[in-house]
């Protein structure tokens, strides 16, 4: 209680600053240390950087601060003994998934598709404390798929350019990865102009990333490569990561992660930028369909994401990223999680019209079937009521009551409750195989 105290005081004060020689990027949840896995770290944090406002970091202040310091950067090292077991468990999940995504009809898999985009769309956009309406962002994935929109939906640009991004490296994951097409996603990203922010451009200042912590100071937690150091160190990167690394697959896709978000070469966006780079690499690795994405997870552990990546970061643990690597592959095994949720809903779907096929159904009926089953289980408060049926069927109270009988009585829905308490559900129990 008191961690989510600081972080909503902080929150308070926070504010964006840029500057073309140098910009502040304040953050209101990047903690120094607050719900880090111990495996991340083995030392004692360095005694925190502060910043008066207004008053630019002395040279002396930054010595051996951060990785990209070290002269042999960024010729990363890891310790294999201490990655054999999460290396594991995420293969073993992602071939679960895999396994699971092929029996989907094509029509089933381009839905769960939709469902994962627009998840991930929204969650990399919160990361950033962005907001996009959901419908939004599924009708613009599934315009950006070619597949039929919701024409309800209302038109979100960010939401447009946001699945831009991820349809373009879900479904270009051979393309090369060059600065004209991150530039592309820049753009696509920041659809309306920003003050302080170079769209579709490399970044012309330096970047701090900081937590304001009064009105007169600043806690910083990370520094960028610096300007002058940006185009050569963006070019070592991009010939990284189209050379065809013979390394696993999921271990560059954490590499890659940590490397594009410590060069940091935008003024914003760096992020969800950085986060669709590690699906197309994480796509790349299995060479199959893209269920796996990264956004969803990391918003689910935020706080354990920037501590992981600040501790990464640090200049104490020279090039070795072992700990980096450690977190990033068990959460890939988590990110498979929620897919793998989906894929077994849509099973289900089928499995349940399979199984009603020949019965009466009327329309009003099949579109609250319908809606329940894309609820999923327990996504429908209180299951099917009378008076929602009402509503979403535009029926009398007489009729949801007649229709809502009829599907109980053919075993289409469950009855629960009594009374007034009464209310219908999916027979999840017998449709969902166990897991």
């Amino acid at each position: 209680m008191r961690l989510a105290f600081t972080i909503t005081s902080y929150g308070d004060v926070i504010a964006v600053k840029r500057t073309r020689q140098s910009y502040s990027k304040h953050v209101g949840a990047r903690p120094s240390g607050e719900g880090l896995d111990p495996t991340l770290s083995d030392s004692p944090s360095p005694k925190a950087l502060r910043r008066a406002h207004g008053i630019l970091i002395s040279e002396e202040q930054i010595q051996d601060r951060w990785i990209w310091q070290h002269s042999d950067w960024p010729a990363f090292t890891w310790q294999w003994d201490q990655l054999v077991g999460p290396l594991g468990m995420a293969n073993q999940a992602l071939g679960r998934l895999q396994m699971a995504s092929r029996v989907l009809s094509p029509k089933a898999l381009q839905e769960v598709l939709v469902e994962i985009l627009t998840l991930e769309g929204v969650s990399t956009s919160a990361i950033e404390g962005e907001k996009i309406n959901p419908a939004s962002m599924a009708a613009s994935v599934a315009r950006h798929l070619g597949l039929l929109v919701d024409g309800t939906a209302p038109i979100d640009r960010q939401a447009e350019g946001v699945s831009a991004v991820l349809s373009d490296a879900m479904q270009h994951p051979n393309t090369p990865l060059t600065l004209d097409r991150l530039c592309r996603w820049h753009r696509a990203l920041f659809p309306e102009s920003r003050p302080g922010v170079a769209v579709g451009m490399l970044r012309p200042g330096q970047v701090h990333v900081e937590t304001r912590v009064s009105e007169e100071e600043s806690l910083v937690h990370f520094m960028a490569v610096p300007r002058a150091q940006l185009e050569p160190e963006l070019d070592r990167f991009l010939e990284w990561f189209n050379s065809g690394s013979s390394m696993d697959g999921l271990v560059r896709a954490g590499m890659a992660h940590l490397w594009f978000v410590t060069i940091h070469p935008f003024d914003d966006g760096n992020g969800r930028i950085t986060r669709a780079l590690t699906d197309l690499a994480l796509t790349q690795a299995h060479n199959t369909n893209p269920i796996v994405r990264m956004s969803t997870r990391i918003l689910q552990v935020r706080l354990d994401y920037y501590a992981a990546l600040e501790s990464a970061q640090a200049f104490r643990h020279d090039l070795d990223i072992t700990p980096w690597l450690h977190w990033f592959l068990t959460q890939v095994a988590e990110a498979c999680t929620q897919p793998e949720q989906i894929i077994r809903r849509s099973l289900a779907k089928g499995t349940f019209w399979a199984r009603n096929n020949d019965k009466q159904i009327n329309d009003r009926q099949r579109k609250i079937l319908n809606r329940l089953l894309d609820a999923g289980p327990g996504g429908f408060e209180g299951g099917m009521t009378t008076r929602k049926y009402v509503s979403m069927a535009d029926c009398s109270p007489i009729t949801a009551s007649r229709d809502l009988a009829d599907l109980a009585a053919s075993g289409c829905l469950i009855a629960a409750g009594a009374g007034r308490s009464t209310h219908y559900v999916i027979p999840w129990d017998t449709l969902l195989a166990p897991k």
